[in-house]
């Protein structure tokens, strides 16, 4: 009888180490043919077709929800603003930046990873990047983006629409962000617009700008 109970509890000290081991999986963001997923506390941005942390690969994404295979099983998920068992949300972000040259807003931010300084323009409605910077960033605009008519203070001049990875400046980290590659050197700098802005919050404060994370 005691040998049956030591297997008894053998199994059950085995499933339970199983149970923790389990890959916990959420969808915190969705996009046309991309999704925002935190796999056991690592967020990453997949696009369909890829593998993410954990080797969660991500099938299908739309604005309604996404389709993952996890640990070798497919399954829907939907939207989830909330954190896995055990993973504490971290405190607001705050990024808190002087006006400077010209009395405009310059920060020091990344893209994908690579660094690249921002000139904060509220009336963009978008990152904006030269062709320059794009290429320096890696991105494959006339591949990846899609082509627009852009009209500037020196007339039209062709542009293409594409998504960012990552936008990062300070500690503030958006994923999947809008931007617009423009032909030609112009803007000279790099425009930190709405497409940004609008999913972080921010106000100005006796001229001063402050970004804060949203969570």
């Amino acid at each position: 009888m005691q040998r049956v109970k030591l297997i008894g509890a053998a199994f059950l000290l085995i499933s339970s180490c199983w149970a923790n081991a389990a890959t916990q999986v959420q969808v915190v963001g969705l996009f046309p043919g991309a999704a925002v997923i935190n796999v056991n506390g690592q967020r990453k941005m997949v696009k369909v077709g890829q593998t993410g942390p954990g080797g969660v690969v991500v099938l299908k994404a739309d604005s309604k929800g996404a389709v993952l295979r996890v640990d070798g099983v497919e399954r829907d998920y939907g939207l989830s603003r909330e954190y896995s068992n055990g993973f504490v949300a971290p405190e607001k972000q705050q990024l808190s930046v002087a006006k400077g040259l010209g009395g405009h807003y310059w920060i020091s931010g990344s893209v994908n990873g690579q660094s690249m300084p921002f000139l904060v323009d509220t009336g963009a409605t978008s990152i904006a990047l030269n062709d320059a910077q794009a290429r320096r960033l890696g991105i494959d605009y006339r591949v990846e983006g899609r082509p627009l008519q852009i009209s500037t203070a020196s007339g039209n001049v062709r542009g293409w629409k594409v998504t960012l990875n990552s936008v990062k400046v300070g500690t503030i980290e958006v994923l999947g962000v809008e931007a617009v590659v423009l032909e030609g050197s112009s803007p000279a700098e790099a425009l930190l617009g709405m497409s940004f802005l609008s999913r972080v919050g921010w106000r100005v404060e006796q001229d001063v700008l402050v970004l804060e994370a949203k969570h």
